[in-house]
């Protein structure tokens, strides 16, 4: 019986899986043009530039004069180009998860 079981649940989570992969690809597929390294290679140029920004700005303020804490407007630049960088990054690990599970066509 216990066995019944088990084949049970695995079968009602591959069905599960299943439907879940047809939803993704179908709803991403009308929102994401087939991918290619033409354009996806901008996007990860993008998300490049805001990982350089945050580390300058985290380079710039640890350059401060005596070892000084940093003021509050300070501490908000930091935030904001580290809150940039992280969605950003974000967005593109959710991207290559959507390429690794085939949410998306890739050009030939």
């Amino acid at each position: 019986m216990v066995d019944d079981d088990l084949a049970k649940q695995r079968r009602f989570l591959l069905e599960v899986e299943q439907g879940v992969r047809m939803a993704n690809r179908e709803i991403i597929h009308q929102r994401i043009p087939e991918l290619s390294t033409e354009n996806i290679l901008p996007f990860a140029v993008s998300v490049a530039r805001l990982r350089a920004r945050y580390l300058e700005a985290a380079f710039n303020f640890s350059e401060k004069e005596h070892g000084d804490p940093l003021d509050d407007p300070e501490i908000e630049t930091l935030r904001h180009t580290r809150e940039m960088y992280e969605e950003a990054r974000d967005a593109f690990e959710a991207l290559r998860h959507a390429i690794d599970r085939g949410y998306v066509d890739l050009k030939d």
